[in-house]
């Protein structure tokens, strides 16, 4: 005989379905995806490199009170609940911190996410002459795709420092006035060969250089002349010569501003979403946070990822430890490496990086039931690594339903994902360099199509549950 349902288990959903984001918002929500979202735009479209977003940071922690962790360090000052700080690691990466009321030593709640992008970097001696053209030789940075960043506009951000230490800011190709640079490309009626070989061939690295220059200088007696004008208009305007190359970092990115998409406007494509997306919704939750959490809040931005995280600005150095540690100091009276062990291992952290979404125009690579759908919500992700999960965190269940019961708390729209099929490929995070602590870690971001190339794609509503996902995680009492 079978048995009636009772109430409760009438109101029982034994299926999970992922379901539009936008199906199950209020409508006031969607103002504030709007304004997080035109906030967020502004941003991208201020900080197109790791130094820019570093410095845009740090401008808008400090409109919030927040203050360089060395006025503490110099004026032997203690740390309070409630106190807003920041540590900056050589213009690129950067730790801020509001701090708790719990001691250090009972963990802290992380968001850490990546400012680094793909791009094209300028080679140290990278001016040249060739075929009435001056051009700059390059060697670009990340995993991209050749092809995609030949004939687009590109502009020129960076910096010059001269033996004295002196540091010239350089930014070309932004303002309507400005000039772009380019980077050529066969024309069909010649690239007969060029078709020929496999898209990754197809483009060489050494061929990404980029156009500078076609007007010579006046002096006849000068070999080349093209060099030379442009030489000499750079010394013009920034008093540098060819010999201050050596001793600068430049990047060539797409000139192209951050814009909607679609006739909802429901998207939005730009250069770097991955992961200023998740870095720019790490650092506003930190700025919104009210009042004083129970547990040391940090937003953590980094540099070098798309690189394998290395180097003194990456997360395989020492710097987020070594930044705990000067916290932990001037926040008790007696410092000692086992209380700093005890913080790191008590932490939780959400590593806030970006996942691929399903394309509909390319589903062969994806296992759709595991992977993310644009404006689904942030993606939630166990593990990454590759094929048999090779150089993953793979985050706890335990932790899993923590993140699960914070996030269905406040109502934030999240979902699941890989990236990709099994044996298709894969990626990684910082999330393995910081479970190495023994804290509990979990990758956390936003979706993206045609990531890696120029021009990133993402849903609005993804952004914002970002943001209301990590602000939810930081100020999570764990009870």
């Amino acid at each position: 005989m079978l048995k009636t349902k009772t109430k409760a288990q009438a109101k029982t959903n034994l299926n999970y379905t992922n379901k539009n984001g936008y199906e199950k918002i209020s409508p006031q929500e969607l103002k504030k995806i709007e304004e997080i979202c035109g906030l967020y735009m502004k941003f991208l479209g201020s900080a197109k490199t790791e130094r820019e977003a570093h410095d845009e940071a740090i401008k808008l922690l400090e409109e919030k009170g927040f203050g360089n962790i060395e006025r503490f360090e110099t004026q032997k000052l203690k740390l309070k609940p409630g106190d807003r700080i920041y540590k900056s690691c050589s213009g690129k990466t950067l730790m801020a911190v509001i701090i708790g009321k719990r001691p250090l030593e009972e963990g802290m709640h992380i968001v850490g996410a990546h400012i680094d992008a793909p791009r094209i970097d300028v080679k140290q001696n990278p001016l040249y002459e060739n075929g009435d053209l001056a051009l700059l030789d390059t060697h670009y940075y990340g995993g991209i795709k050749k092809y995609q960043w030949v004939t687009i506009p590109l502009a020129l951000h960076g910096v010059f420092v001269k033996p004295g230490g002196e540091k010239i800011k350089v930014t070309v190709g932004e303002n309507p006035e400005d000039p772009v640079f380019c980077i050529t490309d066969l024309l069909p009626h010649l690239a007969q060969d060029q078709m020929k070989k496999a898209l990754s061939e197809g483009i060489e690295g050494e061929n990404l250089d980029v156009v500078a220059g076609s007007v010579p200088a006046a002096d006849r007696k000068i070999k080349e002349k093209i060099k030379q004008n442009v030489l000499k208009i750079l010394n013009g305007k920034y008093r540098i010569t060819e010999e201050d190359f050596l001793s600068a970092e430049l990047e060539f990115v797409p000139s192209l501003k951050p814009r909607e998409v679609g006739f909802d406007k429901s998207m939005i494509t730009g250069y770097g979403q991955d992961d200023r997306a998740c870095a720019y919704s790490a650092l506003k939750v930190l700025i919104d946070l009210a009042g004083t959490p129970e547990y040391t809040a940090c937003a953590l931005l980094a540099d070098k990822e798309e690189i394998g995280s290395v180097g003194a600005t990456g997360m395989a150095s020492n710097f987020f430890e070594n930044t705990a540690a000067e916290i932990l100091n001037l926040s008790v009276d007696s410092y000692n490496e086992l209380k700093l062990k005890r913080a790191l291992n008590n932490s939780w952290m959400i590593s806030a990086d970006v996942n691929s979404l399903f394309d509909p125009l390319y589903p062969s690579v994806s296992e759709k039931k595991n992977t993310a759908i644009i404006n689904h919500g942030v993606c939630l992700t166990k593990y990454t690594g590759q094929r048999g999960k090779a150089g993953a965190s793979d985050a706890n269940a335990e932790f899993i339903a923590q993140i699960r019961r914070i996030f269905d708390k406040n109502k934030v729209v999240w979902q699941t994902g890989e990236l990709g099929k099994v044996d298709q490929g894969g990626g990684g995070t910082i999330a393995y360099l910081m479970a190495r602590y023994g804290m509990q870690v979990v990758d956390c971001g936003v979706g993206l199509l045609s990531m890696h190339s120029p021009m990133e794609l993402a849903g609005k509503l993804d952004i914002y549950m970002a943001y209301k996902g990590y602000l939810a995680f930081l100020k999570d009492a764990r009870k």
